[in-house]
This record gives structure tokens, C-alpha cells and sequence, in this order.
């Protein structure tokens, strides 16, 4: 008798994954934009706005770039997952898709520190820098850093929790279906 199993975690996770990723394409996209017009637009007190400019750029990018490239893979990597987690439960979960997931948590653990040390190392700057009018440039710089490191490390944050849960889902259906 085939017993119908309920695996809609699995859309859920990667719904909320498409999510972020469009959240973080979105902020990418808005420190770019944020980026051009402090770099060519902002006149009065230019060396702060080309600091911060360059690290919005920088980052920016990269946010724009990480964003787009989950959403674009989010759908089929759902797919897969769920039809080859239907065929195989066990064997699927515990070969490939628990490796991966264990993977992305570790990933998102060293992203975490990563940012902390970011936003550290960014609001030295602007506390050091932010009495010296001649040394803006690292206050702008340094300010930027931090609110962009504490942006990811809010996204990453979440995006860990998810993880979390969408791998006690995936413990469930091993431990629910060894024979």
C-alpha cells in the first residue's frame, strides 16, 4: 500500500529561501544605486560619502550577486530535492540532502563571525575616525561597514534558523522511516 508522505517543509524552506534571496538582491541593488549617487552626486563633506561609497559598491555587489543566484537556483534545486526525497527518503536524506544542509549551516556560522568582525572592525573606524574632519573618508568607510555587516549578519541569522528547522524536518523523515 503506498502511504502518502507530507514533505511540504521542503517547499516552505526554499519559498522562504527565494524570500531572502530577494531581500538581499534588493538591499544589493540599493547599496549600489546608494553607492553611485554618494560617489558622484554628494558634494559637502565628499571624502566621508566616497569612504561609505566604496564599501556599499563593493558589497553591494556582492549582495546583488549572492541574491540573484539563489533565486535563480532556488526552484530547481526544490524540485529535485523534493522528488528525489519522494523516490528515496532515507536514503536521499541521509546520503545527499543532510550533508548539504549541515554544509550551508557551517557556511552561514562562518559568515556570521565574519560580519560580527566586519561591524567590529567598522565601528572602530568610525568611533576613531569621527572627531578628525581630515580622516572622513575612514569614518564614511567605517560606518558603512558596520551597517552593512549588521545587514548580513541579520540575514545570514535567519537564514540560519531556517536551516536549522528545515534540517529537523529532514532528521524527522529518517528517523520516522528506518525500517
Amino acid at each position: 500500500m503506498f502511504e502518502q508522505k507530507d514533505f511540504s517543509f521542503i517547499h516552505k524552506y526554499f519559498i522562504a529561501e527565494k524570500q531572502g534571496s530577494l531581500f538581499l538582491l534588493s538591499i544589493g541593488i540599493a547599496a549600489v544605486l546608494l553607492a553611485i549617487i554618494f560617489f558622484f552626486f554628494i558634494k559637502t563633506n565628499a571624502s566621508f560619502y566616497k569612504g561609505a561609497a566604496i564599501i556599499l559598491m563593493v558589497l553591494g555587489l556582492i549582495q546583488a550577486i549572492v541574491g540573484f543566484n539563489i533565486y535563480k537556483r532556488t526552484n530547481k534545486q526544490k524540485s529535485d530535492i523534493a522528488y528525489n526525497v519522494g523516490l528515496e527518503p532515507v536514503t536521499y536524506t541521509n546520503n545527499i540532502e543532510m550533508p548539504r544542509i549541515t554544509k550551508v549551516i557551517k557556511s552561514l556560522v562562518i559568515y556570521r563571525w565574519a560580519e560580527i568582525t566586519c561591524a567590529i572592525i567598522g565601528i572602530v573606524l568610525w568611533i576613531t575616525y569621527k572627531s578628525n574632519p581630515s580622516k572622513s573618508f575612514f569614518t564614511g568607510l567605517g560606518l558603512a561597514l558596520a551597517i552593512q555587516a549588521i545587514i548580513l549578519l541579520g540575514v545570514d541569522y535567519f537564514a540560519g534558523k531556517r536551516a536549522g528547522t528545515y534540517r529537523q524536518q529532514l532528521e524527522k523523515i529518517v528517523t520516522n522511516n528506518k525500517k
